[in-house]
């Protein structure tokens, strides 16, 4: 375990004095996503180490730098996992990287985003202060909720330094289902079992096959398999892996890859060109595309969404869908206030903060 708190707070000091940018880095593994930043380099990895566990509480207590491995492993030998199944992107991915781009597995629609599960945290601001926010159970926050702010804010607003989330205990079974179909019937039973009591953990569609997870007790997810039908997939757990960590055959090429968040029940988009994976129960959708940026992001924002690019430079300079003024406004309000000098991560989110 190590703590580096002081040593990152000094750090922080010296480039608020001097208004240096600073880029902040853990493992890297989630670089490719949002703006690129030009600053000094911020090594945040070494601050690492589980600071509390609570198996019977369901509460974990964990430094920034922490590896995700470190921590799932730590979960599993008391049968408990991260609720939300977050993607790594790599072998070294860390837990304050993972909150701060707030990604998500497939299991989040079924149990939860990383803000969800976010119970408290420390952080240190662009003024150099170490702040706590929040703690270790559910009821804990009068007033504004800023430890689940840290959540997307991509560093922005401060360094995470420490972070409580809870957990959960592991299914008792989980199986896959597979079957063929185009993606309208897809959506359309993705919907419909979205609102009946069977134990869906995940979804998606490739285009050619449906795959519907079932997790819960033995009794739930047999009852479950003979009312949806399908195939069971031997590896089930093995495709879910390559899904989260785009290892699938659907994210291979180099054309940009666009991440569209729209509504659930959002027809099958087949005016955009390319090809499209659906997941979370038809509210994701992963689009592979050439097209113009302007082009995607209208046609999420006509079906009530937005589109981020995911990879892949974007020539007109943003990755996440243009924010409308007065919520830009906000924004740069809260920059302000958590970083006057605009040190961390500036640009990281938008160009304007």
């Amino acid at each position: 375990m190590n703590d580096l708190a002081e040593a990152l707070q000094a750090q922080v000091r010296e480039a608020c004095a001097k208004s240096e940018p600073l880029a902040l880095r853990g493992s890297g593994s989630k670089s490719f996503l949002g703006r690129r930043v030009q600053g000094r380099v911020l090594e945040l990895s070494g601050h690492r180490g589980i600071v509390n566990y609570e198996p019977r509480e369901l509460v974990l207590t964990a430094r920034a730098g922490t590896p995700l491995a470190e921590i799932e492993q730590v979960l599993e030998a008391q049968g408990q996992m991260l609720p939300f199944e977050p993607p790594h992107f790599g072998p070294g991915a860390t837990l304050g990287g993972t909150i701060a781009c707030a990604l998500s597995g497939p299991r989040r629609p079924y149990a939860g985003a990383v803000r969800d599960v976010v119970l408290g945290c420390r952080i240190i601001n662009g003024r150099g202060e170490i702040l706590r926010f929040g703690g270790e159970v559910m009821k804990n926050v009068a007033g504004y909720d800023v430890s689940r702010l840290m959540a997307g804010a991509f560093g922005t607003l401060g360094i995470l330094l420490e972070v409580s989330l809870k957990v959960l205990p592991k299914p008792e079974t989980e199986l896959t289902l597979v079957q063929e179909c185009d993606a309208t019937e897809a959506l359309e039973k993705m919907n419909r079992l979205a609102g009946t009591p069977v134990p869906l953990s995940a979804s998606s569609h490739d285009g050619i096959q449906l795959h519907l997870r079932l997790s819960g007790t033995n009794g739930a997810v047999e009852g479950a398999r003979k009312r949806i039908g399908g195939e069971i997939l031997a590896d089930g757990a093995g495709y879910w892996e390559k899904l989260r960590e785009h290892r699938h055959a659907f994210f291979t090429g180099k054309a940009p890859l666009w991440r569209l968040s729209v509504p659930s029940t959002t027809p099958f988009q087949a005016n955009l060109p390319g090809k499209q994976l659906i997941e979370w129960g038809g509210a994701q959708r992963w689009l592979i595309s050439e097209a113009p940026g302007e082009t995607i992001r209208r046609a999420a924002a006509e079906a009530g969404g937005h589109a981020t690019r995911f990879r892949g430079e974007a020539p007109e300079g943003e990755a996440f869908h243009p924010l409308p003024g007065p919520l830009m406004a906000l924004h740069r309000n809260l920059k302000r206030a958590f970083d006057p000098a605009g040190i961390l991560n500036p640009g990281r989110l938008y160009g304007e903060f």
